[in-house]
């Protein structure tokens, strides 16, 4: 008898571990839901997502205050939908902004919430107008090495203007 208590221990013990490293798993990989409580949806479009993924946070002033829930791309406006689960603790107003940010250099990528002063607040269902698309790195090194051509090219006055100083 002694012995069959003492296994229904140990095994209640192993089951109550393999939980809490399940747990912790789920929450490290971001892939269990944010917490327990009641959330709202709101979407958001944007003309460039880059490297944004369903399940990225959704932060306001560093604070993770929801996840992506979804990403479509519209077959009207050719832009990306992009749906919003926030806590509902968290009420921002209306005129919101939304905007692609990266944490780091090379970072995972996600959403940045900048409250606005609308007195109304957001609701389930409803959509931030203003949005900022991602940056992408890419065309932030084309843009530079296209400047640095252009300035360097003899037909822009850059040459000119150098010879004219030296003649002085």
């Amino acid at each position: 008898m002694q012995r069959k208590s003492l296994d229904i221990w140990v095994g209640l013990f192993v089951v109550l571990g393999a939980a809490a490293l399940l747990f912790l798993a789920l929450k490290a990989g971001n892939m269990s839901s944010l917490s327990f409580g009641k959330t709202y949806d709101v979407t958001a479009r944007f003309d460039n997502i880059g490297g944004l993924k369903a399940r990225a946070p959704v932060k306001s002033a560093g604070v993770v205050v929801g996840r992506v829930a979804s990403i479509a791309l519209n077959n009207k406006t050719f832009q990306a939908d992009v749906m919003l689960e926030l806590q509902s603790q968290y009420q921002f107003p209306k005129d919101t902004s939304a905007k692609i940010l990266t944490s780091g250099l090379l970072g995972e990528q996600y959403i940045g919430l900048e409250p606005g002063g609308d007195t109304a607040n957001l609701a389930q269902g409803d959509r931030i107008e203003m949005t900022q698309s991602a940056i992408v790195l890419e065309n932030l090194i084309s843009q530079f090495l296209f400047s640095k051509a252009a300035e360097g090219s003899p037909g822009n006055g850059g040459a000119q203007g150098a010879s004219e100083g030296n003649k002085k």
